[in-house]
């Protein structure tokens, strides 16, 4: 492909991955790895530009959803999740080599988010139990980063569905978990950096898009009801999920 195409399709990809992030508050990782797999770069190279890009469009997310972030929670989230984001980052680099285990994980993950996000129907009585206290909040910020770091990611994908079975309105759920993920994928993106697997020019022309992504979508969540967001969420994690699975076992 020639490179100035891929540069087109990675800043179309970071618009469509920043307008997901900013309606869903899913920090675009679960669309952007996919696609930009899906368009030749590298998974574990897509895995670091998806780092580099999520603290800076989680910021403009926190200021568009700033009404809905819970602080004090986003901070135990933080607490847990760089001890997550550090382990789960470092196992991912180890087998960076073996793709289609990176994409089983990408799948496995995915798999979860739906899950967590429909938990209260799935499993009423067992979502009922968790309570948003410190130590739920630091070890599933803990395990639900750890997961997230197998393939690339900040926790982003999966904080709304975690903080949902934690009784949170979805819109809050949104704005802290875009909130904790500027902490938790600067870390992850300093472990990419210091790898060498982070693409800078293609990082930076998704970005540009992202940035430009997240405020649309921000608008359009104003404007779609709490179970819609759940529907429109767990669809997307599904597609892109599978595209991930199959592209790599068509390699």
């Amino acid at each position: 492909m020639d490179y100035w195409l891929l540069l087109l399709l990675a800043g179309l990809i970071g618009l469509f991955s920043g307008l997901l992030s900013g309606m869903l508050g899913i920090g675009g990782g679960s669309v952007r790895i996919p696609l930009l797999y899906l368009i030749g770069i590298p998974l574990i190279n897509a895995y670091g530009i998806n780092l580099i890009t999520i603290p800076l469009t989680s910021v403009f997310g926190v200021i568009l959803h700033r009404k809905n972030v819970k602080v004090k929670q986003g901070i135990f989230l933080i607490i847990g999740g760089i001890g997550g984001t550090v382990a789960g980052t470092l196992l991912a680099l180890h087998y960076s080599v073996n793709t289609l285990l990176l994409a089983v994980l990408f799948v496995i993950v995915s798999i979860l988010t739906v899950i967590g996000l429909n938990m209260y129907k799935f499993a009423p009585n067992l979502a009922e139990r968790f309570n948003p206290n410190p130590p739920s909040l630091i070890g599933g910020g803990a395990i639900v980063n750890f997961i997230t770091g197998l393939r690339g990611g900040s926790g982003g994908s999966l904080f709304p569905p975690f903080l949902r079975s934690l009784k949170f309105d979805i819109r809050d759920a949104i704005g802290t978990s875009l909130f904790a993920t500027i902490f938790t994928s600067t870390v992850g993106a300093i472990i990419f950096w210091k790898n060498g697997e982070i693409l800078w020019i293609e990082g930076l022309v998704v970005f540009l898009g992202s940035f430009i992504g997240v405020r649309i979508g921000k608008l359009a969540s104003i404007n779609t009801k709490s179970r819609m967001l759940e529907i429109i969420l767990s669809t997307i994690v599904v597609i892109f999920a599978l595209i991930t699975l199959i592209k790599a076992l068509l390699s």
